[in-house]
């Protein structure tokens, strides 16, 4: 299994924080988001880690030798960073799996580690976290059927429809990654659908017959880092779990 992280975003909203630091390496108490996503792959036995930068990815590859120099990290650059969205980042990393099983996230959230353990051994071949909350527009939201497979995925969803919030990590097979890929190769390279959620593709390929269930974690902590107030209350939070 290769873990994907995809850390290309300029993060506006997060500006002045962002003015000279990636998202990604903004500090949660005492370590940064990358630190804490990559000891919870290390924790699970992923070190096989895949990185897409884009925005100040110089102090991204920076930060990688310093802080973990044993581990064979290949990192990606999305020049296209600032007129991409995670689709595309996405798209890039294809090669680099190999045929492989897929973790994949999102570098701007802090979570629990135990959430990669009950995807991983949840018994689905391609699965996705899901967190029961109440739920806005803003949230990536889905709705299942009763044997908790996703029947749609994506702020469209209707919140009184949906189940609760994809939380951004997800486990692919890899019989279904070439599917996926394919979806995506056509976005991108045919229809330059470059500045779409990666979601889009899920839905096409959930449309398409292709199952993906879903894994509650409600009980573990995980937050997404949108604005200051968010990465202030992250650090209260995860102290407290």
């Amino acid at each position: 299994m290769k873990a994907v992280i995809l850390a290309a975003g300029v993060a506006s909203r997060l500006r002045p924080l962002t003015n000279h630091t990636p998202k990604c390496l903004l500090k949660v108490c005492s370590k940064n988001l990358l630190e804490l996503t990559i000891e919870n792959l290390l924790d699970n036995k992923i070190s096989e880690i895949i990185i897409v930068t884009g925005y100040l990815e110089n102090k991204i590859r920076d930060f990688i030798d310093l802080r973990f120099p044993e581990l064979n990290i290949t990192i990606i650059y999305n020049e296209f960073y600032n007129s991409t969205n995670n689709i595309y980042s996405l798209w890039l990393a294809k090669n680099a799996l190999n045929g492989e099983d897929m973790l994949l996230m999102d570098s701007d959230i802090v979570f629990n580690s135990q959430i990669i353990k009950k995807l991983c051994s949840s018994g689905k071949k391609n699965c996705l976290a899901l967190k029961r909350h109440d739920l806005s527009d803003e949230e990536i939201k889905v709705k299942i059927d009763k044997k908790g497979r996703v029947l749609e995925i994506g702020k469209e969803v209707k919140i009184s429809e949906a189940a609760g919030e994809s939380v951004g990590i997800e486990l692919f097979g890899r019989e279904v990654i070439p599917a996926l890929f394919n979806i995506i190769d056509r976005k991108v390279n045919v229809e330059k659908n470059v500045n779409q959620f990666y979601e889009a593709a899920f839905q096409e390929l959930i449309t398409s017959s292709h199952e993906i269930y879903i894994v509650d974690i409600s009980e573990y902590f995980s937050m997404e880092i949108d604005t200051a107030e968010d990465l202030r209350l992250a650090g209260e939070l995860y102290n407290e779990r």
